[in-house]
């Protein structure tokens, strides 16, 4: 009875066996923080070198986490831009930090591609920091350069402004240009008519002025 069932057996068991799919290895940007590297808020402690291997372990990036890891790679891409050692505010240092976040959430999309909500916030730091790099750009062109040479952001112009054009936008225009015809026609009646009123007026006044001399 068992030979007879072993391949219906075998089948079921095959049948079962869940699918493992291999991850792929995505590159990241933090992966050029080097695992002995302590945390940010452990860094400047002064008796950080006189504790045990043990302890310093923990402290450091390899049991760090990623939100441990983002703060010192934030500060990395803000060191590079920074104007003075006390901004904290300036648009090349916002443009720093969204770069920073933008990135992470690159990294994150490329492993959960569903994920709706942090691909929208993704979008919306894109394009805030978009408005920042053009107002640069537009203002202080040679700090614009920098940032993007620092931080390795390819900056791109916009688009021209271009419409499609269908009959209803094409009759619609027509109308409004003969409506604005129109109209310039009525005030220009208008102003030659207030026009020759006061060319009368003053006329009249000079004759009053002539006739009260004489």
């Amino acid at each position: 009875f068992c030979q007879v069932c072993s391949p219906f057996i075998q089948t079921a068991r095959c049948y079962a066996r869940p699918v493992r799919r291999k991850r792929k290895d995505i590159p990241s940007h933090l992966d050029d923080l080097p695992p002995t590297m302590l945390k940010k808020d452990y860094a400047n402690v002064p008796i950080i070198n006189s504790v045990d291997d043990v302890v310093r372990r923990l402290l450091s990036l390899e049991m760090a986490s990623q939100k441990e890891k983002m703060k010192i790679k934030t500060e990395q891409l803000v060191e590079k831009v920074r104007r003075s050692p006390n901004d904290n505010g300036s648009f090349e240092v916002q443009v720093a930090q969204l770069t920073a976040k933008i990135r992470t959430y690159e990294e994150h999309l490329q492993r959960h591609p569903k994920d709706k909500s942090n691909r929208r916030r993704m979008l919306m730091d894109i394009d805030r920091r978009k408005k920042l790099l053009a107002y640069l750009r537009r203002v202080r062109y040679d700090t614009f350069e920098n940032t993007c040479k620092q931080l390795n952001i390819q900056y791109t112009l916009p688009p021209p402004y271009s419409r499609r054009v269908t009959k209803r936008w094409v009759v619609k225009k027509a109308f409004c240009l003969k409506v604005f015809q129109e109209a310039r026609k009525l005030k220009a009646a208008e102003r030659l008519k207030q026009r020759r009123e006061w060319q009368a007026r003053a006329r009249a006044a000079k004759q009053e002025a002539a006739q009260g001399e004489g």
